[in-house]
Protein backbone atom coordinates (compact mmCIF):
# COMPACT_ATOMS: atom_id res chain seq x y z
CA UNK A 1 0.00 0.00 0.00
CA UNK A 2 0.80 3.09 -1.14
CA UNK A 3 -0.56 6.32 1.10
CA UNK A 4 0.06 9.93 -0.80
CA UNK A 5 -0.17 12.11 2.03
CA UNK A 6 -1.85 15.73 0.88
CA UNK A 7 -2.03 19.88 2.39
CA UNK A 8 -4.47 21.89 1.25
CA UNK A 9 -2.08 22.96 -1.70
CA UNK A 10 -1.46 19.22 -2.82
CA UNK A 11 -5.34 19.07 -3.55
CA UNK A 12 -4.71 22.61 -5.88
CA UNK A 13 -2.22 20.72 -7.28
CA UNK A 14 -3.35 17.70 -8.87
CA UNK A 15 -3.56 17.45 -12.33
CA UNK A 16 -3.59 15.37 -15.15
CA UNK A 17 -1.72 14.35 -18.07
CA UNK A 18 -1.08 11.58 -20.68
CA UNK A 19 1.90 9.32 -20.90
CA UNK A 20 2.72 8.37 -24.57
CA UNK A 21 6.06 6.84 -23.34
CA UNK A 22 3.91 5.12 -20.50
CA UNK A 23 2.11 3.50 -22.78
CA UNK A 24 4.97 2.55 -25.27
CA UNK A 25 6.64 0.54 -22.94
CA UNK A 26 3.22 -1.09 -21.37
CA UNK A 27 2.75 -1.89 -25.09
CA UNK A 28 5.89 -3.86 -25.38
CA UNK A 29 5.65 -5.45 -22.21
CA UNK A 30 2.30 -6.88 -23.43
CA UNK A 31 3.95 -7.41 -26.86
CA UNK A 32 6.59 -9.59 -24.96
CA UNK A 33 3.63 -11.43 -22.82
CA UNK A 34 0.89 -12.05 -24.45
CA UNK A 35 -0.31 -14.49 -21.26
CA UNK A 36 -0.73 -11.34 -19.61
CA UNK A 37 -2.00 -9.07 -21.99
CA UNK A 38 -5.57 -9.51 -20.94
CA UNK A 39 -7.83 -6.89 -22.96
CA UNK A 40 -5.36 -6.20 -25.45
CA UNK A 41 -4.55 -9.69 -26.42
CA UNK A 42 -6.56 -8.92 -30.08
CA UNK A 43 -3.83 -5.89 -30.39
CA UNK A 44 -0.84 -8.04 -29.29
CA UNK A 45 -2.09 -10.44 -31.74
CA UNK A 46 -2.05 -8.06 -34.86
CA UNK A 47 1.08 -6.63 -33.61
CA UNK A 48 3.23 -9.13 -33.63
CA UNK A 49 1.92 -9.92 -37.58
CA UNK A 50 2.88 -5.80 -38.50
CA UNK A 51 6.02 -6.46 -40.95
CA UNK A 52 7.85 -3.34 -39.14
CA UNK A 53 8.33 -5.54 -36.23
CA UNK A 54 11.10 -7.90 -37.68
CA UNK A 55 14.54 -7.10 -37.46
CA UNK A 56 14.00 -4.63 -34.75
CA UNK A 57 16.07 -5.20 -31.33
CA UNK A 58 13.85 -5.10 -28.64
CA UNK A 59 16.18 -7.14 -25.72
CA UNK A 60 17.17 -4.22 -24.13
CA UNK A 61 13.88 -2.66 -23.50
CA UNK A 62 12.78 -5.81 -23.10
CA UNK A 63 15.46 -6.46 -20.06
CA UNK A 64 14.47 -3.25 -18.46
CA UNK A 65 11.15 -4.78 -18.35
CA UNK A 66 11.80 -8.09 -17.29
CA UNK A 67 10.42 -8.10 -13.80
CA UNK A 68 6.90 -7.94 -13.25
CA UNK A 69 6.72 -6.29 -10.00
CA UNK A 70 8.76 -2.94 -11.53
CA UNK A 71 9.39 -0.98 -14.35
CA UNK A 72 12.11 1.82 -14.04
CA UNK A 73 10.98 5.17 -13.86
CA UNK A 74 13.18 6.44 -16.33
CA UNK A 75 11.96 4.20 -18.85
CA UNK A 76 8.84 5.99 -18.74
CA UNK A 77 9.25 9.62 -17.03
CA UNK A 78 6.17 11.58 -15.71
CA UNK A 79 5.19 14.22 -18.32
CA UNK A 80 6.37 17.27 -17.84
CA UNK A 81 3.09 19.07 -19.50
CA UNK A 82 -0.47 17.60 -20.36
CA UNK A 83 0.43 17.76 -24.13
CA UNK A 84 3.79 15.98 -23.97
CA UNK A 85 4.34 14.11 -26.96
CA UNK A 86 6.03 11.06 -27.75
CA UNK A 87 9.02 12.52 -29.25
CA UNK A 88 9.13 14.86 -25.82
CA UNK A 89 8.61 11.81 -23.81
CA UNK A 90 11.63 9.39 -25.52
CA UNK A 91 14.16 13.00 -25.39
CA UNK A 92 13.03 12.97 -21.21
CA UNK A 93 14.57 9.40 -21.00
CA UNK A 94 17.49 10.55 -23.20
CA UNK A 95 18.33 13.43 -20.77
CA UNK A 96 17.93 10.85 -17.58
CA UNK A 97 21.01 11.60 -14.93
CA UNK A 98 23.81 8.33 -15.43
CA UNK A 99 22.82 8.03 -11.52
CA UNK A 100 19.44 7.25 -11.71
CA UNK A 101 19.90 5.09 -14.56
CA UNK A 102 22.56 2.83 -12.61
CA UNK A 103 20.79 2.79 -9.78
CA UNK A 104 17.28 1.86 -11.28
CA UNK A 105 18.84 -0.54 -13.56
CA UNK A 106 20.44 -2.62 -10.42
CA UNK A 107 16.98 -2.76 -8.74
CA UNK A 108 16.30 -4.68 -12.01
CA UNK A 109 19.30 -6.47 -11.98
CA UNK A 110 18.59 -7.55 -8.30
CA UNK A 111 16.03 -9.73 -9.51
CA UNK A 112 16.60 -10.52 -13.63
CA UNK A 113 19.34 -12.18 -15.22
CA UNK A 114 18.71 -11.10 -18.43
CA UNK A 115 22.25 -10.71 -20.57
CA UNK A 116 21.45 -6.86 -21.72
CA UNK A 117 21.40 -5.41 -18.04
CA UNK A 118 25.56 -5.27 -17.82
CA UNK A 119 25.58 -3.18 -20.47
CA UNK A 120 23.58 -0.28 -18.88
CA UNK A 121 25.71 -0.87 -15.63
CA UNK A 122 29.18 -0.35 -17.77
CA UNK A 123 27.92 1.90 -20.66
CA UNK A 124 24.81 3.75 -19.04
CA UNK A 125 24.76 6.45 -21.37
CA UNK A 126 25.29 4.51 -24.81
CA UNK A 127 23.04 2.45 -23.95
CA UNK A 128 20.46 4.36 -23.46
CA UNK A 129 21.07 6.24 -26.48
CA UNK A 130 20.59 2.92 -27.97
CA UNK A 131 17.39 2.31 -26.30
CA UNK A 132 15.61 5.63 -27.10
CA UNK A 133 16.43 5.16 -31.05
CA UNK A 134 15.28 1.74 -30.55
CA UNK A 135 11.77 2.53 -28.84
CA UNK A 136 11.36 5.46 -31.57
CA UNK A 137 11.18 2.85 -34.09
CA UNK A 138 9.42 0.58 -32.22
CA UNK A 139 6.66 3.13 -31.76
CA UNK A 140 6.60 4.49 -35.27
CA UNK A 141 6.23 0.71 -36.77
CA UNK A 142 3.87 -0.33 -34.07
CA UNK A 143 2.19 1.83 -31.81
CA UNK A 144 1.82 4.61 -33.72
CA UNK A 145 -0.78 3.23 -36.33
CA UNK A 146 -3.42 2.57 -32.98
CA UNK A 147 -2.44 5.46 -31.21
CA UNK A 148 -4.79 7.79 -32.50
CA UNK A 149 -7.72 5.26 -30.82
CA UNK A 150 -5.69 4.82 -27.44
CA UNK A 151 -5.41 8.52 -27.49
CA UNK A 152 -9.18 9.15 -27.57
CA UNK A 153 -9.87 6.82 -24.82
CA UNK A 154 -7.03 8.99 -22.87
CA UNK A 155 -8.66 12.27 -24.00
CA UNK A 156 -11.74 11.08 -23.06
CA UNK A 157 -11.05 9.63 -19.11
CA UNK A 158 -9.22 13.34 -18.54
CA UNK A 159 -11.98 15.54 -19.79
CA UNK A 160 -15.09 13.83 -17.86
CA UNK A 161 -12.41 13.49 -14.66
CA UNK A 162 -11.52 17.26 -15.07
CA UNK A 163 -15.11 18.16 -15.07
CA UNK A 164 -15.90 16.19 -12.20
CA UNK A 165 -12.84 18.14 -10.63
CA UNK A 166 -14.01 21.08 -10.74
CA UNK A 167 -17.83 20.47 -10.31
CA UNK A 168 -17.11 17.89 -6.78
CA UNK A 169 -13.50 19.04 -5.99
CA UNK A 170 -10.29 16.48 -6.23
CA UNK A 171 -10.69 14.78 -3.42
CA UNK A 172 -14.09 13.08 -4.57
CA UNK A 173 -12.72 12.35 -7.86
CA UNK A 174 -9.51 10.78 -6.23
CA UNK A 175 -11.35 8.11 -4.55
CA UNK A 176 -13.10 7.26 -7.60
CA UNK A 177 -9.95 6.32 -9.58
CA UNK A 178 -9.84 2.81 -9.11
CA UNK A 179 -12.45 0.50 -6.84
CA UNK A 180 -9.02 -0.55 -4.57
CA UNK A 181 -8.40 3.24 -4.25
CA UNK A 182 -9.47 5.35 -1.61
CA UNK A 183 -9.15 8.99 -0.23
CA UNK A 184 -9.08 8.98 3.94
CA UNK A 185 -9.07 12.32 5.26
CA UNK A 186 -5.77 13.77 3.76
CA UNK A 187 -4.12 11.10 2.27
CA UNK A 188 -4.72 8.59 -0.69
CA UNK A 189 -4.17 4.99 -0.65
CA UNK A 190 -3.14 3.20 -3.53
CA UNK A 191 -3.41 -1.03 -3.70
CA UNK A 192 -0.28 -1.62 -4.97
CA UNK A 193 2.66 -3.80 -3.35
CA UNK A 194 5.07 -1.45 -2.53
CA UNK A 195 4.82 -0.18 1.18
CA UNK A 196 5.55 3.59 1.76
CA UNK A 197 4.12 6.49 2.89
CA UNK A 198 4.72 9.67 0.72
CA UNK A 199 4.24 13.46 2.05
CA UNK A 200 3.57 15.64 -1.21
CA UNK A 201 4.47 18.48 0.30
CA UNK A 202 3.30 20.84 -1.75
CA UNK A 203 4.55 19.15 -5.52
CA UNK A 204 0.91 17.90 -5.90
CA UNK A 205 -0.05 14.43 -7.48
CA UNK A 206 0.29 13.48 -11.04
CA UNK A 207 -2.57 11.24 -12.29
CA UNK A 208 -2.20 9.50 -15.67
CA UNK A 209 -4.63 7.22 -17.36
CA UNK A 210 -3.46 4.05 -18.95
CA UNK A 211 -4.86 2.31 -21.60
CA UNK A 212 -1.84 -0.81 -21.58
CA UNK A 213 -1.98 -0.78 -17.43
CA UNK A 214 -5.54 -2.31 -17.11
CA UNK A 215 -5.41 -4.41 -14.54
CA UNK A 216 -4.50 -1.68 -11.73
CA UNK A 217 -2.80 1.20 -10.75
CA UNK A 218 1.10 2.15 -10.18
CA UNK A 219 2.38 4.47 -7.90
CA UNK A 220 5.09 6.59 -8.55
CA UNK A 221 7.38 7.22 -5.65
CA UNK A 222 10.75 7.79 -6.01
CA UNK A 223 12.27 10.90 -5.11
CA UNK A 224 13.89 12.25 -8.35
CA UNK A 225 10.54 11.91 -9.52
CA UNK A 226 7.43 13.99 -9.72
CA UNK A 227 4.69 12.24 -7.60
CA UNK A 228 2.11 10.45 -10.31
CA UNK A 229 -0.61 7.64 -9.82
CA UNK A 230 -0.83 5.46 -12.95
CA UNK A 231 -4.68 4.26 -13.27
CA UNK A 232 -6.75 2.08 -15.49
CA UNK A 233 -8.25 4.40 -17.97
CA UNK A 234 -12.23 4.32 -17.86
CA UNK A 235 -13.64 2.02 -20.80
CA UNK A 236 -10.54 0.29 -21.49
CA UNK A 237 -12.07 -3.05 -21.51
CA UNK A 238 -13.91 -1.74 -24.89
CA UNK A 239 -10.70 -0.19 -26.98
CA UNK A 240 -10.73 -2.91 -29.01
CA UNK A 241 -14.36 -3.98 -29.58
CA UNK A 242 -15.26 -4.32 -33.01
CA UNK A 243 -18.82 -3.74 -34.48
CA UNK A 244 -20.60 -0.11 -35.25
CA UNK A 245 -18.24 2.90 -33.64
CA UNK A 246 -19.82 5.64 -32.00
CA UNK A 247 -19.31 8.01 -34.82
CA UNK A 248 -20.87 5.94 -36.98
CA UNK A 249 -24.25 5.34 -35.49
CA UNK A 250 -23.93 9.30 -34.51
CA UNK A 251 -23.48 9.96 -37.84
CA UNK A 252 -26.36 8.61 -39.12
CA UNK A 253 -28.27 11.30 -37.05
CA UNK A 254 -25.65 14.21 -37.54
CA UNK A 255 -23.86 13.66 -40.34
CA UNK A 256 -20.60 11.85 -40.50
CA UNK A 257 -18.01 14.05 -40.32
CA UNK A 258 -19.71 16.17 -37.33
CA UNK A 259 -20.05 12.85 -35.64
CA UNK A 260 -15.67 12.52 -35.82
CA UNK A 261 -15.71 16.00 -34.56
CA UNK A 262 -17.45 14.97 -31.14
CA UNK A 263 -15.22 12.06 -30.81
CA UNK A 264 -12.44 14.33 -31.43
CA UNK A 265 -13.74 16.94 -28.96
CA UNK A 266 -13.11 14.86 -25.75
CA UNK A 267 -10.61 16.84 -24.80
CA UNK A 268 -10.41 20.98 -25.12
CA UNK A 269 -8.78 21.99 -29.09
CA UNK A 270 -8.33 24.53 -30.92
CA UNK A 271 -10.09 25.25 -34.54
CA UNK A 272 -6.36 24.84 -36.49
CA UNK A 273 -5.55 21.82 -34.56
CA UNK A 274 -9.00 20.35 -35.07
CA UNK A 275 -9.35 20.88 -38.85
CA UNK A 276 -5.34 19.29 -38.96
CA UNK A 277 -6.66 15.91 -37.36
CA UNK A 278 -9.62 16.05 -39.26
CA UNK A 279 -8.23 17.14 -43.03
CA UNK A 280 -11.07 19.44 -43.39
CA UNK A 281 -9.88 23.14 -44.34
CA UNK A 282 -10.60 25.51 -40.98
CA UNK A 283 -13.38 27.21 -42.87
CA UNK A 284 -15.33 24.50 -42.92
CA UNK A 285 -14.36 23.22 -39.62
CA UNK A 286 -15.11 26.63 -38.23
CA UNK A 287 -18.42 26.12 -39.61
CA UNK A 288 -19.55 22.51 -38.60
CA UNK A 289 -18.67 23.96 -35.31
CA UNK A 290 -20.57 26.62 -35.05
CA UNK A 291 -23.71 24.30 -36.13
CA UNK A 292 -22.34 22.21 -33.56
CA UNK A 293 -22.52 24.74 -30.58
CA UNK A 294 -25.86 25.62 -31.81
CA UNK A 295 -27.06 22.77 -31.32
CA UNK A 296 -25.79 22.32 -27.56
CA UNK A 297 -23.22 19.84 -28.26
CA UNK A 298 -19.99 21.64 -27.90
CA UNK A 299 -18.97 24.58 -25.50
CA UNK A 300 -16.06 27.13 -26.45
CA UNK A 301 -13.67 28.81 -23.98
CA UNK A 302 -10.63 31.11 -24.61
CA UNK A 303 -7.20 30.39 -23.37
CA UNK A 304 -4.88 33.09 -24.67
CA UNK A 305 -5.11 33.95 -28.14
CA UNK A 306 -6.75 30.68 -29.15
CA UNK A 307 -10.44 29.46 -28.31
CA UNK A 308 -10.64 25.93 -27.63
CA UNK A 309 -13.62 23.85 -28.17
CA UNK A 310 -15.08 20.56 -25.91
CA UNK A 311 -17.97 18.38 -26.44
CA UNK A 312 -21.03 18.86 -23.54
CA UNK A 313 -22.64 16.11 -21.38
CA UNK A 314 -25.36 16.11 -24.26
CA UNK A 315 -23.07 15.26 -26.65
CA UNK A 316 -21.43 12.84 -24.11
CA UNK A 317 -24.53 11.09 -23.90
CA UNK A 318 -25.45 11.22 -27.32
CA UNK A 319 -21.73 9.11 -27.91
CA UNK A 320 -22.40 6.89 -24.99
CA UNK A 321 -26.03 6.54 -23.65
CA UNK A 322 -26.71 4.89 -20.40
CA UNK A 323 -27.97 1.42 -20.67
CA UNK A 324 -31.94 0.56 -20.88
CA UNK A 325 -33.15 -1.03 -18.26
Amino acid sequence: MVEYVFTLEDLARVRFAISPTWELAMSLRALARPATAGVHLEWVLAARELPGLAGLDLRPALALLSRADYTPDFLTPPPESPLTSVQEGLDQIARTPVKHVLREVALVAKRSRAAELPAFLEHPRRELNRLVAALATYWERVVEPSWPRVRALLDADIARRSRRVAEQGAGAELSDLHPGIRWSRDRLCVPVSLQSTVALAGRGLLLVPSAFSWAGPVAVTAEAWQPTLVYPARGVGLLWEAGVRADEAVGRLIGGTRARMLEALAAPISTTELSRRMGITPSATSQHLKTLAGAGLVSRSRAGREVLYLRTPLAEALLDPPPTM
